[in-house]
């Protein structure tokens, strides 16, 4: 999967795997992050219990560099 696909996607939130296949990381580790750490991810994500969900185009602006800082 890559940033186009995910940008072709119809959902609002995308899963820790699908963000783990684009960044070429664990998904895992971007789990962990979000529950411990979130703020260091760089894009908002969404913790439910057990379930991380990441706002789609949220990710999609980070990656391509057009983010703001928390609280702005």
């Amino acid at each position: 999967m890559t940033l186009e696909d995910v940008k072709k996607m119809d959902t609002s939130v995308i899963t820790a795997a699908v963000a783990g296949h684009v960044l070429g990381c664990d998904p895992h580790y971007i789990r962990l992050e979000a529950r411990l750490h979130p703020e260091k991810l760089g894009f908002p994500v969404i913790v439910i219990g057990k379930r991380v969900k990441i706002p789609r185009t949220a990710f999609v602006r980070y990656l391509e560099g057009d983010f703001m800082e928390r609280g702005e």
